[in-house]
């Protein structure tokens, strides 16, 4: 059928599209270079492809086939610049497919996507080309480079041999194919993940099942069920829509089908992705052994802050061993207080949201319908603009000029206090079929310096899968919303501030254990009694949260914190045994649960499990990497305490923090630019002082 499909997308793109009315080959001149999103359709895409592989490829040849001798400029330099329009046409396909996906656009990403590894491979395999690149490097003392030209130099000559410069010719072809098949399995991957999130609902007519439920989630339910053309309320797995429902019904049965349904997919069926797993893992193994590591883990971190896995193995066995005891107790107090209040049973994962949103009810004195209604997105939004505002001098002017590719989507204009504009801040909120489920920052364009030494400054995208408004309530989010869109934010500053010439070394191209930490820094500010009482306003009488309620917040801030700590550590587990295998995994599911066993806390389900529907890792770039949750959050308590020590607002910490984190990109290693900016190595158990002594303080 897709087949079927794409032949009808690429006849309509040769009878309709030429090269000169495409916009994505021939853009127009708009205001600050973005996108005519509304222009391009689907019949754009290949030509713009075709043409920018054609431009590219002429671009390689011509420095593979430079008669002079090999120079920074002639060779690293023009190949960090090539490829321009290949880039643009990738980057807005790639984006787009995540947040406005559809049929059409998923059987193109599954005919481009060989296309594009087959050109790098042929790029990056070029005998011609690696000669060209060892010869500058191997001059590399003597060529008087920059900080950020000596980076480059050294990120290419390993590019190239962390892509298979130096194996045999037999070894290059055996390459090719692993890394084509890969391409294809990781993004078969997130798509069934979307097909399978979007193809369950459950439908509920009968109003009395859903009378217990808070006013904002029956809104919701009631407002999918009518977008759908369904009576009475529907539960989708968004988890917009899935998590509330999970908190507050007392419907055990509708839950644990709800609950069993998200964490059974992509487990059997025609969106089977148990058997991606296996494919994905041994293709990764294989390409690691063939540059002589034995496990795919110890080929990625060797370009991480961790360095090797032993490390990594050690720093999650630590946070384990110090939290688990608490994170039992954490579960059995929630067991406890629900025996108490009626539940003469084993809390399942399904009641566990149910009974802990209760129990901190009681423990606290508050729950998330009190507190959504100060939360509203729109003065959210405002709020942390004001932040971004007070800590580094910046501000947000709204473009409704701008082209977008979905109404949801606002455009701001992100500024210095001169006015010097520092790039544009797509924003992108709410689910929608099409788009990919989570929370996230991307670019349609990243910081560099073009030809003519013109600074071109970014375009960044901040999507999420945001509380819906429906027809009389604006957008309301819990609280775990509001942390997620600082974090995300975090995210969007670190490409915002980014500076340099190489958009591979600016704003977000770090290491992956410590990209994380500009945005969980973020998430602090969310339990700050000085922030809050900016941001938390009633949407209908615009008073600011009581002090109170203020209070229980904070207060709660440690709640379930072991909890929450081990079920990370559960997926950095998983992710670093999946990637530390040196034979083939026979079943996905049974590996998994064996390599989370010592971090569970919850009765484990037959049939059940995250790893069919881990795109992190599985269709996304953490795999090997997904502990950087985790790693970051050391690295963010210890950041943080100098802003509590100085003032939450205080702007000479936070000018230190941009110009020693969020603006100098991949140019230094990491380690070095945390130290600039906090004076000393952090240390582990920063973290664990977090998690563990405020609970044994109550």
């Amino acid at each position: 059928m897709k087949k079927n499909l794409l032949a009808v997308v690429m006849t309509a793109a040769v009878i309709m599209s030429g090269c000169d009315n495409n916009p994505l080959i021939n853009p127009a001149d708009t205001p600050f270079g973005t996108p005519e999103f509304s222009k391009i359709k689907i019949e754009h895409y290949m030509p713009a492809f075709e043409q920018g592989l054609k431009e590219a490829r002429a671009e390689l040849e011509a420095a593979i086939n430079n008669p002079d001798a090999p120079t920074f400029e002639n060779t690293i330099e023009a190949m960090e610049r090539g490829g321009e329009l290949l880039n643009r046409v990738s980057t807005i396909f790639f984006v787009l497919d995540g947040n406005e996906t559809s049929p059409e656009m998923q059987a193109l990403a599954l005919e481009i996507q060989p296309k594009l590894v087959e050109f790098y491979n042929d790029m990056n395999l070029n005998p011609t080309l690696w000669q060209r690149v060892k010869a500058v490097y191997e001059q590399r003392e003597s060529l008087n480079l920059t900080e950020e030209q000596a980076k480059l130099l050294d990120d290419t000559y390993k590019g190239f041999v962390r892509s298979g410069a130096n194996l045999s010719d037999e070894q290059k072809e055996e390459y090719r194919k692993i890394s084509t098949e890969l391409s294809n399995m990781t993004l078969k991957f997130g798509q069934n993940v979307l097909a399978a999130t979007n193809a369950y609902t459950l439908n509920i007519t009968n109003p009395d099942e859903v009378a217990e439920l808070p006013d904002f989630v029956n809104e919701n339910l009631a407002a999918e069920a009518k977008a759908r053309g369904q009576e009475g309320w529907t539960v989708t797995l968004q988890a917009a829509s899935m998590s509330p429902f999970l908190t507050y019904s007392s419907n055990r049965a509708y839950k644990e089908q709800v609950w069993k349904a998200y964490n059974s997919r992509c487990i059997g069926g025609e969106l089977d992705n148990t058997e991606l797993i296996k494919g994905i893992t041994e293709l990764r193994l294989k390409s690691a052994q063939l540059f002589g590591y034995e496990t795919y883990a110890d080929f990625v971190l060797e370009e991480r802050m961790a360095e090797n896995p032993q490390t990594v193995t050690s720093f999650l066995d630590e946070l384990l061993s110090a939290t688990i005891g608490q994170a039992r107790r954490e579960v059995a107090d929630v067991q406890r207080y629900a025996r108490r209040n009626g539940a003469n049973y084993e809390l399942m994962p399904w009641d566990f949201a149910y009974w802990s949103e209760k129990y901190k009810n009681a423990t606290y004195a508050y729950n998330e319908e009190d507190v959504k209604p100060y939360f509203e997105l729109e003065n959210v939004k405002k709020g942390i603009f004001e932040l971004a505002g007070r800590l580094y001098g910046i501000k947000f002017v709204q473009n409704n000029e701008v082209d977008v590719y979905h109404p949801d989507v606002q455009v701001y204009e992100v500024r210095e206090a001169n006015d010097e504009l520092l790039g544009l801040l797509y924003m992108d909120f709410f689910p929608r079929a099409t788009k990919s489920g989570g929370a996230w920052m991307t670019s349609f364009r990243d910081v560099y310096v073009d030809k003519d030494g013109n600074e071109v400054r970014p375009l960044i995208s901040m999507c999420g899968n945001f509380t819906k408004p429906t027809e009389s309530t604006p957008s309301l989010l819990t609280f775990d919303e509001f942390t997620t869109f600082l974090h995300e934010f975090g995210h969007c500053l670190h490409g915002l501030f980014g500076k340099g010439s190489y958009a591979s070394l600016t704003g977000t191209s770090v290491y992956r254990d410590f990209v994380e930490l500009p945005s969980q820094i973020m998430e602090n500010w969310a339990t700050e009694p000085e922030f809050l009482d900016i941001v938390a306003v009633h949407y209908q009488t615009g008073e600011k949260m009581p002090e109170e309620l203020r209070s229980k917040i904070i207060d709660s801030k440690n709640y379930l914190a072991a909890y929450y700590n081990t079920r990370q550590v559960a997926y950095g587990s998983s992710d670093m045994k999946f990637h530390s295998i040196t034979a083939p995994i026979a079943d996905a599911v049974a590996f998994e649960k064996e390599a989370r066993a010592a971090c569970e806390v919850l009765p484990t389900i037959e049939g059940c499990s995250p790893c069919a529907a881990f795109t992190h890792v599985f269709s996304g770039g953490y795999a090997a990497g997904y502990y950087g949750y985790k790693w970051a959050e050391v690295l963010d308590a210890d950041a943080f305490a100098l802003f509590k020590e100085k003032g939450i607002f205080n702007q000479e910490v936070a000018a230190s923090f941009r110009e020693n984190i969020l603006s100098k990109g991949g140019i230094r290693h990491p380690m070095e630019l945390y130290v600039a900016f906090r004076g000393h190595k952090p240390a582990t158990q920063a973290l664990i002082d977090e998690i563990v002594v405020p609970a044994k303080r109550k």
